[in-house]
């Protein structure tokens, strides 16, 4: 990044240092000298902006203008045939027809070149849009869940995983922080991208953009998704709303793990272990194994047991997933006299292997 300063100094100073000695238009060395400075400027905040165009805009651009100095071209001929020899009235309209021809080429050309298929052309075309989609940027809070890891060794990410710089910077911060708690979650995120980086199959890459003018690293985020053409891989919820509410595609791991989860039918029966009373009259509740909350009716007094509960109904929420479902006394007894005698029949054997043989 400091090279490339460095590089578009030099640019203007050269460019501003030849318009001195060379006084174009018969301006004074100083106004010279000034005027091939500012046009260096010109042409440097000309080619930062251009680094924000796709290929396809620039090629429309292209292709457009030069249809518009052909138009122009053709235009100024039948004017002088039609108007007699030149005057400075067709030499005006001649350079009004050019200036408008072009603009209008530049324009409508760039506007409609997202709709040239470059990947047709193969080659250097075709990875136009190979090149883009498969970028994925990495938000602090995914880094410091860790679970990106353990997807990324599944083989399921592809493409290349992009980490900013002003994202490292904040992990840095949270690592280097007085509370032990934001210290060792810091220093998780860390350990989780070196983990990342050792996988040989993987492509992992960090970005030097950053947004000076955008103070928080969610709209630095957005930005940059929006500078490059791709996803977000994130778990705040937050930051998924905004970036969906800017035109951004966001890849969710709680959505993904949520997606993942056992499906469960009503009227399935199922075993848990009831952990502590619901909100709701005589209501008790559990947790799965995956985290999902299990609400069960009638559960109350049966808190610390495992019990078999029937499946009433399953509702799917932003947060996650949430299993309802009763507990039947009377299925539950019948269950028990069905094990009392396999129970009866063990304590049997055990008592005759443990009794003595008669002599």
């Amino acid at each position: 990044m400091a090279d490339l300063v460095l590089i578009r100094a030099l640019f203007i100073v050269l460019l501003a240092c030849a318009a001195y000695f060379l006084r174009p238009f018969q301006l004074d060395e100083q106004v010279s000298a000034a005027a091939g400075g500012a046009s260096g400027l010109l042409i440097v905040l000309f080619e930062m902006r251009l680094k924000q165009v796709s290929l396809k805009r620039l090629i429309g651009a292209a292709f457009g203008s030069v249809l518009g100095i052909l138009g122009a071209f053709l235009i100024s001929l039948v004017l002088v045939q039609a108007l007699g020899k030149e005057s400075t009235t067709i030499s005006f309209l001649q350079i009004l027809l050019l200036m408008l021809m072009t603009y209008v080429g530049l324009i409508v050309g760039a506007n409609k070149g997202d709709m040239l298929n470059l990947a047709a052309l193969g080659g250097l075309f075709g990875g136009e849009k190979s090149g883009k989609q498969p970028f994925k940027i990495l938000d602090t809070s995914v880094i410091i869940d860790g679970r990106i890891a353990d997807i990324a060794e599944t083989g399921f990410l592809d493409g290349v995983l992009v980490i900013p710089q002003f994202v490292l910077r904040e992990l840095q911060l949270v690592a280097d922080s007085a509370d032990s708690a934001k210290r060792n979650r810091g220093r998780r995120g860390l350990d989780i991208l070196q983990r990342i980086q050792k996988m040989p199959d993987l492509n992992v890459q960090i970005l030097e953009d950053d947004f000076p003018h955008v103070r928080e690293v969610d709209m630095k985020l957005i930005e940059l998704a929006k500078l490059y053409d791709c996803k977000i891989v994130t778990n705040d919820f937050n930051l998924n709303k905004v970036a969906q509410l800017h035109g951004v595609d966001v890849l969710n791991i709680n959505e993904l793990a949520n997606a993942l989860k056992p499906i469960v039918l009503p009227g399935e029966t199922m075993r848990v272990f009831i952990l502590k009373e619901g909100k709701e009259y005589n209501q008790g509740v559990a947790y799965l194994d995956d985290g999902t909350m299990v609400v069960v009716d009638n559960a109350k007094r049966l808190i610390s047991k495992t019990i078999d509960i029937t499946v009433t109904s399953v509702l799917q929420t932003t947060a996650g997933k949430m299993i309802f479902g009763k507990y039947d006394e009377r299925s539950q007894g019948q269950h028990e006299r069905h094990s009392q005698p396999e129970r009866g029949e063990k304590a049997r054997e055990q008592a005759a292997a443990a009794t003595p043989p008669s002599t």
